[in-house]
């Protein structure tokens, strides 16, 4: 918006170097490399009630509007007119735009998440404007425009920025002729319709809107390829057919006050979506995504939904995104969490979100929220068969009747993480793992972590809470099962060869 907020009027100029143009017929608008044209100055308001919303005036004093009409039959661009605000008294959202900063340059996003672009190539294409989600690596930079001030404002713009349109008013009006204002339409996936629904117009601004009242979904990547749980209930991948039930997601939100914006996905094996730390080759950046059934519902398998025009993006706590990988194997149809640094792989976080089954609440029964216990207070020595399908789905669940929960697990829970061979831990940016453990001896712990990480020789280290150094641990645990912390050292690594120096083992 900084953009934006210093002027009354502006000109927009696309990446082939040509000015957002209205025509003189006062309807269309097209692209020109006339920067001295009078068309190519727009007057700039803000939205009232809206954050981050402006409107673009054109000399004729219409509005830039998304439009839901096909630019060319076949093809997936919508037209972008002009027209006045009494045209728009049933669908005020469509001259609305949502600056989005790439850069030193901005998108502008429509009310169904499409972005404004200018084409290039040959006609009917060429200086043609649309609104469109680019699906093409080259055509990504169509949806990019530089912001420049005009430094004398003409008269016209004078008068527009003293206009207010008032969102409120203009509803009054049109209720006072005995027609019900309509609310301003929710964006779901790829919407294509002016449909009047009863939410708010800032709804258009989160992504958890898609996933808000979804019992089940399902993902589509980049390669239009279906996230899938694989039939060995550890792995996943995607797949072409998206009607399988393994391609189907059950979806829970996270408890607490700060996981507003906070999910988890199911498969169909009960088993959650998880972040996991394990490399997906050695010397790459990208890490494995698993099912897993962890005996506490940690931060790795949470999600952030985060929206990118009608896609969505899904952030790990720790700021890597689900990625779907393409080109030769082994990295063909796999899914790691990544944060991708090249252009041509910034696509492959991005998804698109089916809603298979809505979650719907009746007056007398509301879904319940999910809690840390469904997954949490199971008997550890149980199959994980069983344990997966006790809580198979259990916010989808409504009774009237008391249900039982098993019995919580006896012993303590160890949260660790694992010294590389220099005996370095970043603990602020690798997701720590836990396990629960019975027994009160270091040596017991031991071969307990030794299990847990897979490493032979290791050190159990607690941290010194005075001048935060490692040290091994060598007395008794805690009493009463109190939670720890530790860090698993390697006999083999720097840290460990000195602890062995100082004879503290």
């Amino acid at each position: 918006m900084e953009f934006f907020a210093s002027f009354t009027s502006i000109k927009l100029r696309s990446h082939l170097c040509k000015y957002l143009l209205a025509n003189d017929d006062r309807q269309t608008v097209r692209q020109t490399t006339k920067a001295s044209a009078e068309g190519a100055i727009w007057s700039v308001e803000f939205v009232e009630g809206k954050i981050g919303a402006i409107r673009l005036q054109s000399c004729h004093g219409r509005y830039l509007s998304a439009t839901d009409l096909n630019f060319l039959l076949g093809a997936t661009g919508k037209k972008v007119t002009l027209q006045t605000k009494y045209e728009n008294l049933g669908a005020p959202w469509s001259v609305e735009w949502e600056p989005v900063r790439d850069g030193d340059r901005v998108k502008l996003m429509s009310w169904c998440g499409t972005f404004l672009r200018g084409n290039g190539v040959t006609p009917p294409w060429r200086n043609s404007v649309t609104h469109d989600e680019p699906r093409f690596s080259s055509t990504k930079g169509w949806i990019l425009w530089d912001v420049e001030a005009v430094d004398e404002t003409p008269k016209y713009c004078l008068l527009m920025s003293r206009r207010t349109w008032s969102m409120s008013n203009s509803s009054d009006e049109f209720s006072a002729s005995g027609k019900s204002s309509p609310a301003t339409p929710k964006s779901v996936r790829r919407s294509s319709t002016f449909q009047l629904k009863s939410c708010s117009a800032n709804n258009l601004r989160s992504a958890m809107d898609f996933f808000r009242n979804a019992k089940t979904v399902r993902l589509r990547s980049h390669h239009d390829k279906y996230l899938v749980a694989d039939n060995d209930e550890e792995s996943v991948n995607q797949d072409r057919s998206g009607s399988s039930k393994t391609a189907r997601w059950s979806v829970e939100f996270a408890s607490g006050a700060s996981s507003d914006s906070i999910i988890r996905l199911k498969s169909c094996y009960g088993k959650y979506l998880t972040a996991s730390n394990q490399p997906f080759l050695l010397g790459m950046t990208g890490r494995k995504v698993l099912q897993t059934l962890p005996r506490r519902l940690d931060s790795s398998v949470e999600w952030e939904p985060v929206r990118e025009g009608s896609q969505v993006k899904l952030k790990t706590r720790y700021g890597n995104f689900l990625r779907a990988n393409g080109g030769l194997p082994p990295w063909r149809n796999s899914v790691t969490h990544d944060i991708p640094s090249r252009t041509a792989t910034q696509d492959w976080i991005l998804w698109d979100i089916d809603v298979v089954e809505i979650q719907v609440q009746s007056a007398n029964h509301k879904a319940a929220t999910i809690e840390h216990m469904d997954s949490l207070d199971f008997n550890p020595g149980s199959p994980p068969s069983a344990s997966g399908k006790s809580s198979n789905y259990p916010r989808l669940e409504s009774t009237d009747s008391t249900v039982s929960l098993p019995p919580k697990s006896e012993g303590r829970t160890i949260y660790y993480h694992v010294a590389d061979e220099s005996g370095d831990v970043d603990e602020d940016t690798v997701e720590g793992s836990s396990f629960m453990f019975k027994g009160n001896g270091v040596e017991e712990l031991t071969h307990k972590m030794e299990e847990e990480t897979g490493i032979k020789g290791i050190i159990v280290c607690t941290r010194n809470p005075l001048n935060g150094n490692l040290y091994p641990l060598r007395l008794q645990l805690p009493p009463n099962n109190a939670t720890m912390h530790v860090v698993a050292v390697p006999e083999s690594s720097k840290l460990g060869k000195d602890f062995e120096k100082q004879r503290l083992l």
